[in-house]
């Protein structure tokens, strides 16, 4: 006993991220029967630290016959949503009740981003708070691995500068126009001015695209920034309407609606978006669960970043 307390003083306890970490590098190695090589791509690390993470992970008792981790569960959460909404990834973080939901989301969306963007990369990024979360995240991943950003819709610039990214040494390519203009004519205009129109053409060259996902309520960031009014909130759900992506309203088959509205956003259109061969989405949230489906749905995304009772939730919807 002495022995293996002696041992165990030795070893560092990990932390949640190296946790994680392990459980992850765990998963692919034992029950999905990929190599240290193939890991180590995945997870962006070098396959010496993907041994260094399995021998911790035997050391500290976290890997046995099984995987003793809360990320477990999350784990076979994600394969299950890859395999109902044929996605091409997904992350789920695990439920942690009283704690708000969207940093931590934004954080799991933030190190998928920093492990699958490569040097000199382009970033097409959409419109709300979960992006504004995530991109304060990554601040680093784009000084150090020189990622430029290119926006999807106009408004972007309203909050940007919050996340310490944005400066004038920066690689941001920003639509300068609010997200919705007070007429069609304006948009119109607007999106076919050259310099607006060379961002909306960059953005569908891009690699990854993240989009947060708007649910139909008075809580919705659309309302809070001013861009939708309660009345029409209300008159879009009436239409049918249970979410927006990009300022553009769909149904709970994630066919996007004939609003008024959408011929007054400077945006990308969600017909263009589906170029782009990544697109993740980060939300969750009870709140967000209609939503969330119906752009899934669509196949208005293909990657999925959530929390672990939305996707439990979504699972129990989809069957």
């Amino acid at each position: 006993m002495a022995a293996q307390d002696s041992f165990q003083d030795q070893t560092d306890a990990p932390d949640a991220d190296e946790i994680e970490k392990i459980t992850r590098a765990a998963w692919h190695y034992y029950n999905d029967g990929l190599t240290q090589n193939q890991i180590a791509n995945m997870l962006g690390t070098s396959r010496i630290k993907v041994s260094r993470l399995l021998e911790k992970g035997r050391q500290t008792g976290l890997i046995e016959l099984r995987i003793n981790s809360q990320f477990g569960g999350c784990l076979t959460l994600q394969t299950e949503l890859v395999d109902a909404f044929d996605l091409v990834d997904a992350r789920v973080v695990p439920a942690a009740p009283d704690i708000p939901s969207t940093p931590r989301i934004a954080r799991a969306a933030a190190s998928f981003l920093s492990q699958k963007l490569e040097a000199n990369d382009l970033l097409a990024i959409g419109w709300g708070e979960a992006t504004m979360t995530t991109l304060r995240y990554m601040a680093p991943t784009f000084q150090q691995a020189n990622v430029s950003l290119v926006s999807l819709t106009g408004g972007v610039s309203a909050y940007i500068g919050t996340t310490g990214i944005y400066g004038p040494t920066n690689n941001a390519h920003l639509i300068p126009t609010p997200l919705r203009v007070s007429s069609e004519e304006l948009a119109e205009m607007l999106r076919v001015e050259p310099y607006v129109r060379h961002v909306l053409e960059m953005a569908a060259t891009a690699r990854y695209s993240l989009i947060g996902v708007g649910s139909v309520s008075n809580s919705a960031t659309l309302v809070r920034y001013g861009y939708c009014s309660a009345a029409e909130i209300e008159l879009f759900a009436r239409r049918g309407a249970v979410g927006d992506v990009l300022g553009f309203f769909y149904d709970a088959d994630g066919q996007i609606l004939d609003l008024d509205l959408h011929r007054h956003v400077v945006a990308i259109q969600p017909g263009e978006l589906s170029k782009i061969q990544n697109v993740a989405a980060a939300a969750g949230g009870s709140e967000k669960v209609d939503a969330i489906l119906g752009l899934l749905r669509g196949r208005l995304a293909n990657i999925l970043v959530t929390d672990e009772d939305t996707a439990r939730e979504l699972l129990r919807r989809v069957g």
